[in-house]
């Protein structure tokens, strides 16, 4: 069986470490599967393919920024990669982020509807059935439900600041993604299910897996970045993100400062230059880390991991961080509360720094209710991926048969 998974990144971020998590699972299998993405550096496996190059993306950018016509670029990069899938032959077509840049969505689905290709999508946001953003309920819109129209995420990614073409990019995905003879859709949460029923993509048979974690990477470890940077003694607070921005909140975490006391240090992973440069001394700022290993111990070595975003659909940091041993706390939005379970952490229902602060407090001064075993055994229960992913393996049968 060949399976051909094609994302905008792969073997970086949440989506990137999901490809390859299912990759290494198929290849325990001996299925074949081949990966196309953008910007894969690894040019010697012939299992990976590379879509497009920098030039490409900065025209898709460009336009994009002006026409607000994201997923309507790269027509000739397209038209290459279904070259290539003609060639691979695949089985299975497994699609996720069709956003980022690197891709025209209407020659891919043409392609796809036109030979009756058995096509998986993994939705790991909104994109797929909005007008122009990949979430929307923390700026309180429903236009999505109906018609998408003058766009208020419209300088969000994939920001445009001229032109709003959202109600246009609305008609053309809900012609361009229906009536797919052979075609699945999985969500990551219970959130983004609800959400898939009450969109245009609600006449496919839509499924629930939940993300997974490679146990073996993600686990409690000697805690050596609490040992270096001197917080032996210090009730460490860590927030991970691969950019930091308004919904994520950063914010939060700046305001959450003013209110620690002296033994109390936050720690964020995921900063720019800018965002470094403007830190209160009781925050410790780490630039974006690619080594998985080095952030497996920064998640051990902190005492509580807050995730205060304000929309996710499954974060992917919650599980690494039960993985390590650490308990989390998050808002009561999006699926990111689907992850908490007894004793691994705490989901705070006002969006407010007071609360987020009190659920802190509450962690630090009851570390027997969320100990590590206890938050290792969630994941270990509830997050492995070797276990999650196995159902892929069965709907890519059913796809088949």
């Amino acid at each position: 069986m060949r399976i051909l998974f094609i994302n905008s990144v792969y073997g970086t971020g949440s989506t990137g470490n999901f490809i390859l998590n299912l990759y290494k699972l198929l290849n325990s299998f001996n299925y074949n599967s081949y990966i196309a993405a953008a910007n894969i550096k690894q040019q010697d496996n012939k299992l990976l393919i590379n879509i497009g190059n920098e030039l490409d993306k900065y025209i898709h950018v460009f336009l994009t920024r002006i026409f607000d016509n994201h997923g309507f670029s790269s027509k000739n990069v397209t038209k290459k990669l279904i070259d290539k899938i003609n060639d691979i032959n695949p089985d299975v077509i497994h699609l996720n982020n069709l956003h980022g840049y690197y891709i025209n969505i209407k020659i891919l689905f043409d392609y796809i509807k036109k030979y009756n290709k058995p096509t998986i999508w993994t939705l790991h946001d909104c994109w797929p059935f909005t007008g122009h953003c990949c979430f929307f309920e923390y700026v309180n819109c429903n236009k999505w439900k109906n018609q998408c129209f003058k766009c208020p995420g419209k300088k969000q990614y994939p920001r445009s600041f001229l032109i709003d073409n959202s109600k246009r990019n609305y008609g053309l995905k809900k012609k361009i993604f229906r009536e797919v003879n052979k075609l699945k859709i999985v969500v990551p949460s219970k959130w983004l299910f609800n959400l898939v029923k009450e969109s245009f993509l609600n006449e496919y048979q839509i499924e629930i897996i939940y993300n997974g974690v490679d146990l073996n990477v993600f686990r409690p470890s000697h805690k050596e970045f609490r040992n270096k940077n001197r917080l032996v003694d210090k009730f460490v607070i860590l927030g991970v993100a691969n950019k930091w921005e308004y919904r994520k909140g950063l914010n939060y975490f700046l305001y959450l400062s003013k209110f620690l006391k002296k033994d109390e240090i936050i720690v964020l992973v995921g900063l720019n230059e800018k965002q470094l440069k403007n830190l209160p001394n009781n925050i410790i700022g780490i630039e974006r880390t690619f080594d998985i290993k080095q952030l497996a111990d920064i998640y051990s070595s902190a005492d509580v991991f807050v995730n205060p975003t304000l929309e996710d659909n499954f974060p992917t940091t919650n599980i690494e961080a039960l993985a390590c041993g650490t308990p989390v706390i998050t808002f009561e939005t999006g699926g990111g509360p689907e992850a908490i379970y007894q004793g691994g952490g705490m989901v705070v229902k006002n969006k407010s720094v007071e609360d987020l602060y009190e659920a802190i407090e509450y962690i630090k001064n009851n570390r027997k209710e969320f100990s590590a075993e206890t938050c290792r055994e969630i994941a270990v229960k509830k997050f492995d991926y070797k276990i999650n992913y196995l159902r892929y393996l069965d709907i890519y049968k059913e796809l088949i048969n």
